[in-house]
């Protein structure tokens, strides 16, 4: 029989330390090391993994190379960030604030999931009678729809032995606690401890697995790093508390990409689909003001119009002030080096804060032009066309470069209205540009400047 040992996870990047340290080694933070038991824990029985059972190893030739099989959650927005939808046998962790709407989406989605299907919800922060409660006012009541208010993992995993569910939404992976860990709920080794055993039921049996996790006060998901490294999926539900509008992005999926984004609005029936996010994004843009660009980026496959706002004013310390928020800092401090250098813009001299509406995270190239411009605009108090996008990266010469699909951007600029586009004037592929849409090709900033102000 092994004996316990204790070591040491930092609960922001995972490492692992056989004694604690005030300062991580691997990520060189502080005060994150956080004791863990490790003791040799039985595997459950059943259907589980053994070591009993070694598998023997294959060609790879040999492996079966089926394609997975996915099926709707019966929420177009949600699919999307899943890669077309989910994954059978696979587990997926859904992370965000506290009431931003993770329980409501998965509830929701029972109602489309429970058509052919077993679905099993176990909560270990609400009862029966709770759960029942919100089901009735977001009007999900499916015959297929089983659910259990219980923490103890071992009955939770007896429980799905016996129900045999197509589908196990467990909410929230945190209030679990194994009897064979002496550690309170919630514990690094509790969470993963916990965690592996979701994760041996989901890959022997081929239940696909919905796990709720909180996050800590810095935005990361509670709990050791490893935890995001054992599942399949990791998704982030976003929003501000100020605002009905909810982002879902996915930060890790093996069975798709991780660019895409799903827009949901939080209405008094729960959670409602934004199929057009570019139009959410650009509701209440002010007109005849200075400092504002619209800006055409991708997100996955799917092109996302965004308002970029700036503020130039000038300034009364020493050292400028540079604040950025839904764009890259870094990003915006070369961009305004480029445009004091090439735009002849006294930039030193003034405060510069960027601002994208909507809480979107503008982190392609595409969005330098229209960060560039919109600065531009404000510094010289001149505003630019309400019909107007602009698209293109910005290079330290103060050069246009070209950006990928361009095409998709450009039909989207259309379709939204949109009159004007500016773009560079070398492009990697031919374009097609709609009949409604008048194109204008810029070589550097300076060209782009003085076309638009």
């Amino acid at each position: 029989m092994a004996k316990s040992k204790v070591v040491f996870y930092c609960s922001s990047c995972g490492n692992e330390t056989p004694k604690w340290q005030g300062k991580c080694p691997a990520c060189g933070e502080w005060n994150t090391l956080v004791e863990h038991i490790e003791k040799p824990t039985p595997i459950v029985k059943g259907k589980s993994f053994s070591l009993d059972m070694p598998r023997n190893a294959q060609r790879i030739q040999d492996v079966d190379s089926q394609q997975e099989l996915r099926f709707s959650t019966g929420m177009g927005e949600l699919d999307r960030v899943l890669g077309g939808g989910a994954v059978e046998g696979s587990l997926v962790l859904v992370g965000g604030a506290p009431g931003i709407g993770k329980s409501t989406l998965l509830l929701q989605i029972c109602s489309s999931l429970c058509n052919g299907r077993k679905v099993l919800y176990v909560s270990g922060e609400e009862s029966e009678k709770q759960i029942k409660l919100r089901a009735q006012r977001l009007r999900v009541m499916p015959e297929e729809l089983f659910i259990l208010s219980e923490t103890r993992l071992s009955d939770i995993i007896e429980t799905t032995n016996k129900l045999q569910p197509d589908i196990l939404i467990v909410d929230s992976i945190q209030t679990l606690y194994s009897e064979t860990n002496e550690s309170a709920p919630g514990s690094v080794s509790q969470v993963k401890d916990c965690t592996m055993s979701m994760m041996h039921l989901s890959k022997s049996q081929g239940i696909t697995i919905f796990v709720v996790g909180h996050i800590n006060k810095d935005g990361a998901i509670a709990g050791p790093k490893v935890l995001e490294h054992m599942v399949d999926c990791v998704l982030y539900f976003e929003g501000d508390s100020n605002s009905s509008y909810r982002l879902l992005r996915a930060v890790k999926n093996r069975f798709g990409s991780t660019n895409e984004i799903g827009v949901f609005e939080m209405m008094d029936s729960g959670l409602v689909e934004v199929p057009n996010p570019s139009k959410m994004l650009l509701d209440g843009r002010p007109e005849g003001a200075s400092g504002t660009c619209v800006a055409c980026v991708m997100e996955g496959t799917r092109p996302v119009l965004a308002e970029v706002q700036a503020l130039v004013t000038r300034t009364t310390f020493n050292v400028p002030r540079r604040t950025s928020d839904g764009f890259d800092f870094n990003r915006a401090a070369l961009l305004l080096a480029v445009a004091e250098k090439r735009a002849n813009m006294k930039l030193s001299l003034f405060d510069a804060y960027i601002n994208v509406i909507g809480g979107l995270q503008l982190d392609e190239p595409g969005a330098d032009l229209p960060v560039l411009l919109a600065v531009a605009s404000s510094y010289r108090d001149k505003v630019i066309p309400e019909d107007l996008v602009a698209i293109g990266e910005v290079g330290l010469t103060g050069e246009i470069r070209s950006v990928s699909q361009m095409n998709a951007r450009l039909a989207e600029v259309a379709r939204l209205g949109f009159k004007q586009c500016i773009i560079p004037k070398k492009t990697s592929e031919k374009l097609e540009i709609p009949g409604e849409l008048q194109v204008y090709y810029v070589n550097n900033i300076r060209e782009a400047i003085e076309f638009v102000l």
